[in-house]
């Protein structure tokens, strides 16, 4: 019999898109000459909100900032284990004053362990946090040098993984942990190297394996409460096996956020303030 699921509170801090755009390209979902509807991308936006509230969860807001359509994707601006706080470095010079802004947040909020970090990181974008490890992509964006730096200041073991495939650029779009006190994930191999599909295969045999089209509607830019699976919509074919594993998968529609490239788990940033 599979074993039964529990959902835990759980924190989360983001960001309304109230200047969301599409005006640049910096991954390839994005296409400045599709038009955005900014009050739809606040509406869905809120429903994720509101539906996290519903579950029990606590979500905290950040101000969005004009000129920064991207801040949005909150779960890119810091990543959070055990109250500490290590902070991003961004990419792109598009978004790189969002990193400021996240800092200025956590350091108005009490949280006393915060790191401006010295090589590039883009949170939780690039960080996955479950019981036995940090999970850490690189290849597009994060630096293999802010692995290190991560596992300096977190004292937990990092894994690096290689991301290959343009589309899933950050690894929030090719992993999504399910179960982090049981170390569970799902993800989509053909998103990285032959020697990190080996790794997590060691790692995590029991993995759910998504499908090219599930992965392509962004179906692993999920985030999980150990109960609840939320995810896109359009993801359907996750659906099935997450309840065979005994999780409730919620569909969220943000089709116009993903035209800046993030859904669930981009809008999403985890405040783990205990161990």
């Amino acid at each position: 019999m599979p074993t039964p699921r529990h959902a835990t509170p759980r924190r989360y801090l983001m960001c309304p898109p109230a200047h969301f755009e599409v005006t640049y390209a910096i991954n390839p979902w994005m296409d400045p000459t599709k038009p955005v509807d900014v009050p739809l991308a606040v509406a869905q936006w809120e429903d994720l909100r509101d539906r996290y509230r519903a579950l029990g969860h606590t979500v905290e807001e950040l101000i969005p900032r004009p000129g920064l359509p991207d801040m949005v994707y909150a779960a890119n601006g810091a990543t959070v284990v055990d109250g500490r706080v290590l902070g991003a470095r961004f990419a792109f010079r598009e978004r790189e004053p969002e990193a400021a802004a996240h800092l200025e947040w956590f350091r108005a909020h009490g949280f006393a362990h915060v790191r401006e970090p010295v090589h590039i990181n883009e949170g939780e974008g690039d960080f996955a946090v479950t019981a036995s490890y940090l999970l850490a992509g690189r290849g597009f964006r994060a630096s293999p040098l802010s692995h290190g730096e991560a596992q300096e200041f977190f004292g937990r073991p990092v894994i690096g993984l290689d991301l290959v495939e343009p589309r899933y650029y950050h690894l929030d779009t090719a992993l999504a942990v399910l179960d982090d006190a049981a170390d569970e994930v799902m993800y989509y191999p053909s998103a990285f190297s032959p020697g990190s599909r080996e790794v997590l295969r060691r790692l995590f045999p029991d993995a759910l394996i998504a499908t090219d089209d599930d992965a392509a509607a962004l179906g692993l830019n999920a985030v999980s409460d150990g109960l609840h699976v939320l995810l896109p919509q359009a993801a359907t074919g996750l659906f099935h096996p997450l309840r065979q594993r005994c999780f409730e998968p919620l569909g969220i529609d943000l089709s116009e956020l993903l035209k800046g490239g993030g859904s669930v788990k981009c809008c999403t940033q985890e405040l783990r303030d205990h161990g």
